[in-house]
């Protein structure tokens, strides 16, 4: 078989240890263990120079892998791959060490590379990501301050289409403060809810406890606190996209796609379409193509994502 990599490294990377084996055109075959501090990476990065090593293929394991790609993407041509791949490549005989087979798999053109944005796309998927969950956690604290009202059988949410609105929000206020009557309370409405007091009244009439009162706060506390953090990250988002602007204010063309979802799309696929040849591959690196099995004439089309996270 044709090599197609004259030196080249495997690195099979675990929690505590990198084991690394080189191999290539003027150099011996070796193999050495390092720790995944900084320092040990650092003297495994300077051990790869003076080898003369040019590709790196590293197994993407966990989040493991990442610190060890930060500190080796300057200097060599990176390739992380999918363990199950790896599997999928026959030859391999049973003393033949991770790190060895996937060096001998890098040199021979055997292994396939997944798609890793440049630095500043991973940051700003961080962000995005981050701001996607946190997004998630004030859905669910106001889902929790709804149960909480439910428990203390105040039906709020079946007059007002919105507990987290304007009136909604002062009644819910009032009613943690305990200085307002019921009658007071509804007289906080606005708009079109002033032609429901009558309801309103009705909903308010609960046994609200202190318990409750408590539990609404610190769910409450909870939304404000994240809705800063959350403002925090927006300007974050922003900064990152400077770079991005003309791509970021296009895809905000598109029918549907406003700013939160134009900043995750450059966050997760990056700029540079030229990683995808066709739409289609784009497609099959999303998840977005069903899996298609044929036997016997028969077709089965198995409609799941397909994806893998990295």
């Amino acid at each position: 078989m044709d090599v197609l990599v004259e030196r080249g490294c495997g690195l099979d990377v675990h929690k505590e240890t990198v084991v690394a084996t080189i191999d290539g055109k003027g150099i011996q075959n070796e193999t050495r263990t390092f720790s995944t501090m900084t320092n040990d990476l650092l003297q495994l990065k300077r051990w790869l120079k003076d080898s003369g090593i040019t590709h790196v293929a590293i197994e993407s394991t966990g989040i493991y892998w990442k610190p060890v790609f930060n500190i080796l993407e300057d200097s060599f041509e990176l390739v992380l791959v999918n363990a199950r791949h790896i599997k999928n490549v026959p030859g391999r005989k049973t003393d033949v060490q991770d790190s060895e087979w996937l060096c001998r798999l890098l040199r021979n053109g055997l292994v396939r590379g997944s798609f890793i944005p440049p630095k500043e796309i991973r940051e700003l998927r961080d962000l995005t990501r981050y701001r996607r969950k946190l997004t998630g956690v004030i859905s669910a604290e106001k889902n929790r301050v709804q149960k909480v009202l439910e428990d203390a059988n105040i039906k709020l949410s079946s007059v007002v289409s919105d507990t987290f609105g304007v009136s909604g929000s002062e009644i819910v206020d009032a009613l943690i403060k305990g200085e307002l009557t019921i009658k007071e309370m509804s007289e906080l409405v606005r708009g079109k809810l002033k032609k429901k007091k009558d309801r309103i009244i009705e909903a308010l009439m609960g046994k609200f406890t202190e318990h409750h009162k408590f539990m609404i706060e610190a769910s409450l506390q909870h939304i404000k606190a994240t809705e800063e953090l959350i403002t925090k990250i927006d300007e974050q988002i922003e900064e990152k996209l400077k770079n991005y602007k003309q791509q970021y204010e296009l895809l905000q063309t598109i029918p549907g796609v406003k700013k939160h979802a134009a900043a995750s799309i450059i966050a997760e696929i990056g700029v540079d379409m030229e990683r995808f040849p066709t739409e289609a591959h784009l497609a099959s690196w999303a998840g977005m193509s069903p899996g298609s099995n044929e036997s016997a004439g028969k077709k089965n089309t198995v409609e799941r994502l397909t994806a893998i996270s990295v």
